[in-house]
């Protein structure tokens, strides 16, 4: 039976890719999919090309920490509230299916308000702020690491793992080999640093670039506003503030990937099977959500990880040394993990909260 399902989550990428990925499903299935989320925002720029009708709602941070901004905030977090009640007024879905983020939680309580079953999902080991104020209106909590089930009331919880965009999965490496244009046939090390770049890993790429480019084509994801043109001599270099479409390909031709721990980008290289070296952000910028997540992949044998603390261009190059040796005791270990059905999980959920 065809039925409105109502999605919301944003601020980063991370909160709206995993909904990219139900989009299509969903419609293939009849149902009537609508989005909620910020103006000009992450969720805004992914969703609009997708010709999905977008609801623009106000949204404050919820910050855990002393700041003016807060005392703003909390009037932004009341409109959007108001203006979340007003839409499910008009609106009327058939199910919210809320990603996080600090746009969700008002959203999610609108929702409760007026008796719309919710089901929320969780892509971090630790909940984030946004879904702990959330879950308790929810009918069904998803969640990604088998560690969460314990951290979640028993009687909601569902272990799905992360739905990943099956556009991702069917990248042609010839193709991008042919965008890149590299001259040399060596091994390509991709650099990504989550959909707002990192400082951190841009510099000790960029401070390691000889050695690496001995050994290897680099693709630096690096983030807006990050680029350097003083590099743009470096042959077998190429520099990119943001990738979307080719971002596929890319993969399609990638031999190892250097990344952040953001959950989502997990799930992804766990689907691609990419060997990876995961650099957390550190809990001097977080509040160490990425260390966990990292620490979970790392014991299941799936990931190297290196500590932002420890990460300087000696400990990087040893790092992509260690990968490479081992990248095929990695793959093999991808290929063999079974957190592949996210997708299906995440649709039987929403099908029956």
């Amino acid at each position: 039976m065809s039925k409105f399902i109502l999605l919301t989550g944003g601020g980063t990428a991370g909160h709206v890719t995993p909904n990219i990925a139900l989009i299509p499903r969903l419609r293939a299935a009849g149902h009537h999919v609508e989005y909620v989320g910020t103006s000009r925002s992450i969720e805004h720029h992914l969703i609009e090309p997708l010709e999905v009708p977008f609801h623009i709602i106000a949204a404050g941070k919820l910050r855990r920490y002393f700041s003016w901004h807060n005392f703003i905030d909390i009037f932004r977090i009341k409109l959007g509230f108001l203006q979340a009640l007003l839409l499910m007024f008009r609106c009327r879905p058939d199910i919210l299916f809320s990603k996080g983020g600090f746009v969700a939680a008002p959203v999610v309580w609108a929702a409760w308000l007026f008796r719309v079953p919710i089901v929320v999902h969780e892509s971090d080991l630790t909940p984030g702020l946004a879904n702990r104020l959330s879950i308790p209106f929810a009918q069904r909590v998803c969640y990604s690491f088998r560690e969460t089930a314990d951290r979640l009331p028993a009687k909601k919880a569902i272990y799905t793992g992360i739905p990943v965009r099956e556009e991702l999965l069917k990248g042609d490496p010839d193709k991008g080999r042919e965008i890149l244009r590299f001259e040399e046939n060596k091994p390509v090390l991709l650099v990504i640093g989550g959909s707002l770049g990192s400082q951190a890993i841009n510099r000790a790429v960029r401070q390691s670039l000889e050695e690496l480019l001995k050994s290897f084509n680099i693709v630096h994801i690096c983030g807006t506003g990050n680029k350097q043109e003083t590099l743009l001599t470096y042959e077998g270099y190429r520099q990119y503030e943001y990738v979307s479409d080719p971002l596929k390909h890319f993969f399609a031709a990638t031999t190892l990937v250097i990344s952040r721990a953001g959950a989502t980008m997990l799930f992804e290289l766990l689907a691609l099977r990419k060997p990876h070296l995961l650099i957390p952000l550190s809990k001097k910028a977080s509040r160490g959500d990425q260390i966990l997540n990292a620490a979970s992949f790392e014991k299941l044998g799936y990931s190297m990880v290196l500590q932002e603390e420890r990460l300087d261009k000696k400990t990087l190059l040893q790092s992509i040394r260690q990968l490479y040796e081992a990248r095929d005791d990695y793959i093999d270990r991808l290929q063999r993990a079974d957190e592949g059905q996210a997708l299906h999980r995440v649709l039987q959920a929403i099908a029956a909260p």
